[in-house]
């Protein structure tokens, strides 16, 4: 490749692997360059999520005191993203990319309700929950996942493992209703459970199709998105839920007009 190629992809990668980090949908912004860069849909996304995979473990260890509060959490979470992250890679692998665009629109429009009304609703939640444990209010943090909330997570990770685009939005979004923790917490839950998805879905890449990987640009958007993961860390706790709220909300937005303009336009 070009150096002006390079310095684009790793300038894309840095970015995505901050966002990613305090909110998620990186590859929006990665994905689109390596299309406009003369790119396979297909092998963009596939090459996108291994590079990814770098900036995902430097956010979570970015989020690790956060993570650790919210441990029993995580263990109970974890292998249902991870099932569901093998099941929309070998979609990826298996469908005509036709599918996830008349499929996005709709859950982005969800993940943004979910977020601009989360603090009503995440109140309504608990106060319906301590009602129904016999406990009050204050103590319903302590009450068990809710079955819906493992359903959402698995669905949220075959649809990570089938594009990874705006999952970390998704997450956040029901994370908010329906996960008794502070937004800090639901964010390096958000973290860890899209890296689990994305390095789920590059270990399935590198089995069943190498032929999709185009190793320099993993590599640069490896080590863009590790730095990046870093930056997004500090950056993202240091927000307030409000701003934190406010940046989830316009990125989804994007995420929307992106992939109706790309469903409307036929690209």
């Amino acid at each position: 490749m070009e150096l002006w190629r390079e310095i684009v992809i790793f300038v894309a990668g840095l970015w995505a692997g901050t966002i990613n980090t305090i909110v998620g949908s990186g590859t929006l912004v990665t994905f689109p360059v390596l299309v406009a860069l003369g790119f396979a849909p297909v092998n963009s996304v596939v090459s996108n999520a291994m590079g990814l995979v770098a900036g995902g473990f430097s956010g979570a260890w970015g989020y690790r005191r956060e993570a650790a509060s919210v441990g029993s959490t995580l263990l109970k979470l974890i292998p249902v993203s991870l099932v569901g992250g093998l099941i929309g890679a070998y979609l990826l692998l298996n469908l005509p990319d036709t599918v996830f665009a008349y499929v996005a629109p709709v859950l982005i429009v969800i993940a943004l309700l979910l977020v601009i009304f989360q603090p009503r609703l995440s109140a309504w939640a608990k106060k319906r929950q301590a009602v129904s444990v016999g406990v009050n209010p204050a103590e319903a943090n302590a009450a068990k996942i809710s079955p819906l909330l493992y359903l959402l997570v698995f669905l949220i990770g075959i649809y990570g493992g089938y594009f990874t685009a705006a999952q970390g939005i998704l997450l956040m979004g029901v994370f908010g209703v329906f996960l008794h923790a502070s937004l800090q917490q639901s964010n390096a839950i958000k973290v860890i459970l899209s890296l689990v998805v994305n390095l789920v879905a590059a270990i399935s890449y590198l089995i069943f199709a190498p032929e999709r990987i185009h190793w320099p640009v993993v590599i640069l958007i490896a080590v863009g998105s590790l730095i990046g993961g870093f930056i997004g860390a500090k950056v993202g706790r240091k927000l307030s839920p409000g701003w934190l709220r406010a940046v989830i909300v316009i990125l989804g937005l994007v995420a929307l007009i992106n992939m109706v303009a790309k469903l409307l336009t036929g690209a």
